[in-house]
């Protein structure tokens, strides 16, 4: 949607504080604090260049790295094991092969830093200021002050999240260039970086504003104190439950802003997202924009075949990617059929493996609206699920559609099953890695929805949502189970996870869901996986913190060849620091249990 923070042209603050990662780059187009900053609104500018970093970085790398190398989402390859190789750029993470060299890694790296760096900049130009000087006041200035301090201090929960105490500390301007926080001691390091996030997280919130939905207000700040209190035990192995639930009780009460849960979901992600009341932070997302629609183009057309904007009776510009899908819930057995997958479905990982992870549609109850196949009408009513799934057809002919590469010609129908049916590249296994799929292979996902070109909105101008009150619930829910107090935690998702049943069909949430018998810290971990599906949280705030990511079973984990099955490696927990930058920064300090590559 069209927000002030989002149009403001931009010409300043454009480099990051670069000597953090890299030595060669220089800024030369800096402009002196005292001839930029001439009024508010030139204030605004530069903000509004931070965001529009953070924008970019977040919604797609971070996404990259906490999805892809997770058990719901992957990138997937097909024909022939060709289309979506991509020289392993991302299929790395979908098989927890990646070094210190992988491009999604470095990039993940150079945004956030180029974020903190413009953060940092424009911090401390603004405490060089009068504020009277150019029409503010005091307050309204310190309130800038701390926004930016909110915003550098989510940028570092984001790197802290991947990279742990390897991370150097940069929060002033300095031609300095440090080191690993805690030096050759990662837990030191650890414990230093969290401790700096929690400070400027306290420090910023008195003086932060209620900024609107695009901008980082008390709630957001307040969000990402709870989630650093939730992790605690990953980040410095220390127990801060009781704090995340006091943080999550505030904002519940109201002491941080007024939101309440959305009664239908399809209003956090659709088309008027920006007037949600759930949403507490989003990126504001606009055509043509600064920032663009990048990101939801990202989310979503990553996953969508080349005439997948056939299916929603949708023209425009953007290129399906065909390359990501869902987990699949089911293996390879059974009679092939001619358009791919088996007559059987194959075995349910969840109810014939009896998985706790992966196997995303089938841990959907049959009676949760989120698991019909996706559709939307020609008055922008989202009627149908968040799957695309089965066969596809022609939105306005009602025709099928028709698959390309491997099955070109062949109706498209999509199956929740990956493998070779055709036998390209590989003869068909049971299990198969992301390797080895075909065109057709997998359902997609569909979060934010696509409107047909009757409706006079596109989707890539929805707004990215990032931090929304469900969140809150999830975190408190949690620290109830952990405390003992399943009852409470139970109650706390139902009052999430009762929007999506119908009236006659509420008794479903009385029971714990398919592949559960009782409300533990396993169905616990599987709710966080419905709710958030594809939000690019499950790696980050999900699988580390249940002791899941490398020590879980899914899908081809720890079932297939090729090499491509679950390492059991915990060196994987962590991602290693890009060489790149331990190359220029002699202090850096490569993760622990990463050889030097």
């Amino acid at each position: 949607m069209k927000k002030i923070i989002n149009t403001i042209a931009l010409a300043a603050l454009t480099l990051g504080m670069t000597a953090c990662f890299d030595l060669t780059e220089q800024s030369f187009n800096r402009i002196e604090a005292d001839n930029f900053y001439q009024n508010e609104g030139s204030v605004k500018g530069a903000v509004a260049s931070v965001y529009n970093r953070a924008t970019v970085g977040f919604s797609e790398y971070f996404f990259y790295l906490n999805e892809f190398s997770a058990d719901q989402i992957t990138w997937r390859v097909w024909n022939g094991g060709l289309w979506g190789w991509d020289e392993a750029e991302k299929f790395v993470l979908s098989s927890h092969t990646w070094t210190s060299e992988s491009k999604i890694i470095n990039s993940a790296w150079d945004n956030t830093w180029q974020c903190i760096g413009q953060s940092t900049y424009l911090i401390s130009d603004l405490q060089t200021i009068d504020p009277a000087s150019i029409g503010m006041t005091a307050e309204s200035f310190k309130s800038y002050i701390a926004e930016m301090r909110t915003l550098r201090a989510w940028c570092y929960y984001n790197l802290f999240e991947v990279w742990g105490g390897a991370l150097p500390l940069c929060s002033t301007v300095t031609t300095e260039v440090p080191p690993s926080a805690g030096g050759d001691d990662f837990d030191e390091g650890c414990k230093v970086i969290y401790n700096f996030i929690r400070t400027e997280l306290e420090e910023s919130i008195d003086d932060l504003k209620d900024n609107g939905m695009n901008r980082m207000n008390p709630a957001t700040n307040r969000m990402i104190l709870a989630r650093l209190y939730l992790n605690a035990p990953v980040f410095i192995k220390e127990d801060h439950y009781d704090d995340c639930a006091r943080i999550c009780d505030e904002i519940l009460r109201g002491d941080w802003g007024s939101y309440t849960l959305a009664k239908d979901y399809r209003e956090i992600f659709g088309m008027h997202n920006d007037t949600c009341p759930e949403n507490i932070f989003a990126f504001a997302i606009e055509q043509g924009s600064s920032a663009g629609s990048g990101p939801l183009n990202m989310r979503n057309a990553t996953g969508f075949a080349y005439n997948a904007w056939d299916a929603f009776g949708h023209t425009t510009n953007a290129s399906g990617w065909n390359c990501v899908c869902v987990v699949p819930s089911h293996d390879n057995s059974g009679e092939v059929l001619p358009t791919g997958g088996t007559k059987e479905g194959g075995k349910s990982f969840l109810y014939d493996y009896h998985d706790k992870l992966g196997s995303v549609y089938d841990r959907f109850d049959p009676k949760d609206i989120r698991r019909q196949a996706f559709y939307c009408d020609t008055k922008g009513n989202w009627n149908g699920g968040i799957f695309l799934m089965g066969p596809q057809v022609d939105y306005r002919t009602g025709e099928p559609l028709k698959a390309d590469a491997d099955r070109d010609g062949q109706d498209l129908v999509y199956v929740d099953q990956v493998g070779t049916f055709m036998n390209l590249g590989k003869e068909l296994q049971t299990v198969m890695s992301p390797r080895w799929g075909e065109t057709n292979s997998g359902y997609r996902l569909v979060k934010y929805p696509v409107y047909p070109d009757e409706v006079d909105f596109d989707y890539r101008n929805a707004d990215e949502v990032e931090f929304r009150l469900a969140e809150v619930y999830y975190m408190l829910a949690e620290c109830k189970l952990r405390a003992g107090d399943a009852g409470a935690a139970k109650d706390l998702v139902n009052e999430v996870r009762g929007r999506y049943f119908s009236a006659n069909d509420k008794s479903a949430i009385e029971v714990p869901g398919p592949g559960f018998d009782n409300f533990d810290l396993d169905w616990m971990l599987s709710e966080w996986g419905k709710e958030f599906l594809g939000e690019s949280r499950r790696r980050r705030t999900d699988l580390r913190r249940f002791d899941k990511f490398t020590q879980g079973q899914w899908w081809f984990f720890g079932r297939t060849d090729e090499g491509y099955e679950a390492t059991r490696d915990r060196k994987y927990e962590w991602y290693p620091l890009p060489q790149r930058a331990l190359s220029v920064n002699p202090g850096l300090r490569q993760n622990p249990d990463y050889v030097a590559q």
